[in-house]
């Protein structure tokens, strides 16, 4: 499964991150900046009363392989 992460920076250094799972690919990194702007601009972190900043994105990939185990 992939997982598209826009991670936003906070003014005290903690990070918020926003998921978005199996996401159209490839990624296209102007959309990407396009749709942090958005966010950024629609005062959606403007409760926690600090400045908030993009810090980066990325294209997370996971996969799980089963341990077969004895029960």
């Amino acid at each position: 499964m992939q997982v598209l992460e826009l991670i936003f920076a906070k003014e005290d250094g903690k990070t918020v991150v926003f998921s978005i799972e199996n996401p159209i690919t490839p990624i296209d990194a102007q959309v990407v900046n396009q749709v942090m702007d958005t966010i950024l601009a629609s005062s959606v972190f403007s409760s926690m009363n600090e400045n908030t900043r993009k810090k980066g994105a990325r294209l997370v990939e996971r996969n799980v392989s089963e341990v077969p185990i004895n029960l």
